[in-house]
């Protein structure tokens, strides 16, 4: 079941830099270069398979930019809130 506006903004206090988008939850990620930007999405594409939850994923040779929705849920639920914790736990 997707969670509220208000319930996805209380949880996100605890999640720095992802914001609200929509229907979603985004976070853009800087990286030193295009090579550590790949790393860092093939440590997420393996903790979305361990999740088998998969984000949204832009590469913009140092910028990654990720987004989470629960598509079949239509909207933004724990489940998304869970990964994107795991995902900023991720050091590259």
């Amino acid at each position: 079941m997707p969670l509220s506006e208000a319930e996805i903004g209380e949880r996100l206090k605890s999640l720095p830099g992802w914001d609200l988008v929509g229907k979603a939850i985004q976070k853009r990620f800087s990286l030193r270069s295009f090579v550590p930007a790949i790393q860092f999405v093939n440590k997420v594409a393996e903790l979305a398979e361990a999740e088998q939850h998969h984000p949204d994923i832009a590469i913009n040779y140092n910028l990654v930019t990720l987004v989470l929705s629960t598509h079949s849920e239509g909207g933004v639920t724990v489940k998304d809130l869970a990964l994107a914790s795991k995902i900023d736990s991720i050091k590259i």
